[in-house]
């Protein structure tokens, strides 16, 4: 097999996996704005703290991943299913979290609260974009290509979470079990991706 065939594979994999990553994303995205919801209603305030998070954390993870990936080339792949891991577990206890920083406060400290606790989770996801690219240039895909694609891969995730979360997944499950599906979905990602990994050696 010549080295486009397995660059291709190999970039359709990882498309896989990152695509359900995003599906992964916007549920939480859905469902944490849902939970806002009840601390400042359903208005603008709630929408935008979520907003802002989500872009704030996305910015802030494609400066660090790209740094770390510039120091760590070889450990890209690693760094990833951490940062997969990472954003799983803290999709478990965030109804929690929530909650419990929701439960006194005004409205400002409630919203930096808010905007602190969840720039967790998106600078994480925010990590994944440069650190992916690296690790599928390190295997010899140009850097058009990758992180083109992987992109692409990333955006249809998201919009079918859109559609689905909002039309289907609510209409069966209840938030916690959402967010839990959508913690379930990280894990198999990094479980996958860690097989990946070795066929990669």
């Amino acid at each position: 097999m010549d080295q486009k065939s397995n660059n291709t594979k190999a970039l359709s994999a990882v498309g896989a996996l990152f695509a359900i990553s995003g599906f992964a994303a916007l549920i939480y995205q859905i469902t944490w704005q849902r939970l806002l919801f009840v601390v400042f209603g359903v208005d603008t305030e709630s929408v935008t703290i979520i907003v802002t998070t989500f872009m704030l954390g996305l910015g802030f993870g494609g400066l660090i991943g790209g740094r770390i990936s510039d120091l760590y080339r070889q450990r890209c792949i690693h760094v990833f299913l951490i940062c997969e891991m990472m954003i799983g577990i803290f999709g478990l206890i965030s109804q929690n979290i929530i909650a419990a920083i929701s439960s006194s406060g005004s409205h400002f400290d409630l919203a930096i609260k808010s905007i602190s606790l969840l720039l967790i989770p998106t600078t994480l996801m925010g990590m994944t974009l440069p650190l992916l690219s690296v690790a599928l240039i390190e295997k010899g895909l140009v850097v058009s290509e990758s992180v083109g694609k992987l992109y692409y891969f990333n955006t249809v995730g998201a919009a079918m979470a859109c559609l689905g979360t909002g039309f289907f997944l609510f209409t069966v499950l209840n938030i916690s079990q959402t967010i839990y599906m959508a913690a379930s979905l990280n894990f198999i990602v990094a479980i996958l991706g860690f097989i990946l990994r070795e066929k990669w050696k």
